[in-house]
Parts: C-alpha cells; sequence; structure tokens
C-alpha cells in the first residue's frame, strides 16, 4: 500500500492527477486534516482509504504505517524525522520526501533547520536500509493558491510603481505544481532509478526577478514603473521596521534572499525520468488567465 500526506495541497492534487490519469491500481493511504477538502480523491476513482490525523501524534503517525510499502511525503519537511521513524518502526520498503532547495541558501534562518533534518532522515534510512528519495523543488508557483508568484501578481496589478530590490538581478527559477505532480509520479513508479538519491526539481531556466516581475507586469497588460533599489538600503530599511515593531515585523532576511541567487540545475531529474518541466512564460500565463478569470 502507497501512504500519502499532503495529498489535498497545492502539489499533491497534482500528483493525484497523474494517479488518476495513469489509472494507478495499487491501495492508497491518504492521510488528511479534518478540515480538508476531500471531494477529489473520493471522486477519483482510486482504490483510497481516506485517513484524518495529525502527524504531530507520534501514536497516529505510528499507526498509519501499518500495512505501508512506500510513502509518498509532500505536506511538510518537519514531519519528515517522524515519519520516517514510524516508517522503519513498521518495515516500510522505501519514502519519498518532498523537501525544499531553501537547504541551500547561505542564510542560516533559511537553510539550518533544514539542513539538520535531511542529514537526520538520511542517516536513519542508512542505518535501516530503507530507500530513499528526497525530492527538492524551487519556489513554487502554479495557480492562484501558490504562496509566491501570486503575490507578486496582485501587487503588480494593484501598484503602478514597485520597487526591485537590489535592482532584481537576483536569479530565481520557479516550478509549475504541474511539473512537480508529474515529477512525483514519474519518482514512485521508478524505484529502480531513483532510491537513494536527491533531486532539485526547478523550473525550465533561471530568470533574474525583474524579468519575471516584467512578464508579470506584461501579462496583465499594466505599465508598471520598477524603481531599482540597492540591497543595502533595503536591508537597512527592514532593520528599521524590525526595531520600531519590537521584533514583530522580522523581514530582514527575506530581503537579503532576495538579492541571493536561487537558480538550480535539474539535469539529474531530466536524465533519470525525463523531467521536462514547461518554460515560465507559459506557466505564468496561466496563472494570470485564472487570475483575471
Amino acid at each position: 500500500m502507497l501512504l500519502v500526506t499532503g495529498i489535498t495541497g497545492h502539489t499533491g492534487r497534482y500528483f493525484l492527477q497523474e494517479l488518476v490519469k495513469n489509472n494507478y491500481k495499487d491501495p492508497i493511504r491518504c492521510i488528511v486534516r479534518k478540515n480538508s477538502n476531500v471531494e477529489l480523491l473520493k471522486r477519483s476513482g482510486l482504490d483510497i482509504e481516506i485517513v484524518v490525523g495529525d502527524l504531530n501524534d507520534e501514536n497516529f503517525t505510528n499507526e498509519i504505517m501499518k500495512d505501508i510499502h512506500t510513502v509518498m511525503h509532500i505536506y511538510n519537511i518537519h514531519h519528515s524525522p517522524s515519519i520516517i521513524q514510524a516508517g522503519i518502526a513498521n518495515k516500510i520498503k522505501r519514502a519519498i520526501l518532498v523537501h525544499t532547495t531553501g537547504i541551500y541558501s547561505k542564510f542560516k534562518d533559511a537553510s539550518i533547520e533544514y539542513i539538520k533534518i535531511e542529514k537526520e532522515v538520511i542517516e536513519l534510512a542508512k542505518q535501516s536500509r530503507l530507500n530513499l528519495t528526497i525530492l527538492r523543488p524551487t519556489m513554487i508557483y502554479g495557480d492562484m493558491c501558490d504562496h509566491n508568484m501570486s503575490k507578486f501578481i496582485k501587487m503588480i496589478n494593484k501598484m503602478k510603481i514597485y520597487p526591485l530590490i537590489d535592482s532584481g538581478k537576483g536569479l530565481i527559477q520557479p516550478v509549475n505544481a504541474r511539473d512537480l505532480g508529474q515529477a512525483y509520479y514519474n519518482v514512485l513508479m521508478n524505484p529502480e532509478l531513483t532510491s537513494n538519491k536527491q533531486y532539485n526539481l526547478s523550473g525550465d531556466k533561471p530568470i533574474s526577478i525583474k524579468v519575471a516581475l516584467s512578464m508579470i507586469s506584461n501579462k496583465l497588460n499594466k505599465k508598471t514603473l520598477f524603481i531599482p533599489v540597492s540591497l543595502k538600503l533595503s536591508s537597512y530599511t527592514a532593520s528599521v521596521i524590525k526595531i520600531l515593531s519590537l521584533g514583530k515585523i522580522d523581514i530582514v532576511e527575506k530581503v537579503l534572499r532576495m538579492g541571493e541567487n536561487r537558480a538550480y540545475s535539474h539535469e539529474l531529474a531530466t536524465k533519470d525520468f525525463n523531467y521536462t518541466p514547461m518554460d515560465f512564460e507559459k506557466g505564468i500565463e496561466m496563472e494570470i488567465n485564472e487570475f483575471n478569470n
């Protein structure tokens, strides 16, 4: 049996689409929260067992692992250690964990906890000979429920003047949620090639923040005036805001990360399971069409 966490979430829904499209035959146990919308699961036509519970509950996590062969953990990187521990205790054979390229950030708040988690799960898997695959998406976008490009779309739609931190030079490589759903499925179905490997799942090509935002502006038919702002001034302003808010508003590191290149190669994923993500222009046009409608 396959166990899936996060299947009602953003990328999980596209993974479900791939399971349906490919007529996945094996039984699936889907872990959801009590307020999750499970209509797509019920209408999928797949052999799905829906289990409501909290992954913070150690007893629950252990219980759901019974009779499981493979785990696809999409929900949250912070639950990965407990998922792996419970899986090992119940003798699962394989685990696929969806983590983040945030692990590569030079800023500690963005990476230190992710590094610690990955070291722990990799060591646990080695000790137990569990087949482990780690997937690291970059900035995820694709529809208006994402937490990345949807914010930029809404801001540019309202603002005639937009400040570009570090002149928008920082490189990003946004990945469409549809490509991730397909990647998750391809990894699941190719255990011989993908077990005990780690993959970056990035968008088609690196793009500067300025180019990405300009593209959004053009597709919204807006005439946005982009004003370059130095990284030094931006970080100083963020520091002042932090002081004035007595630490309640701390965006210093977020601002600094706008000047950090966040482009990562997906060459290994392409080689092993033909990962071919769509280009950003096509993907953002789909998202803007949803916004306009």
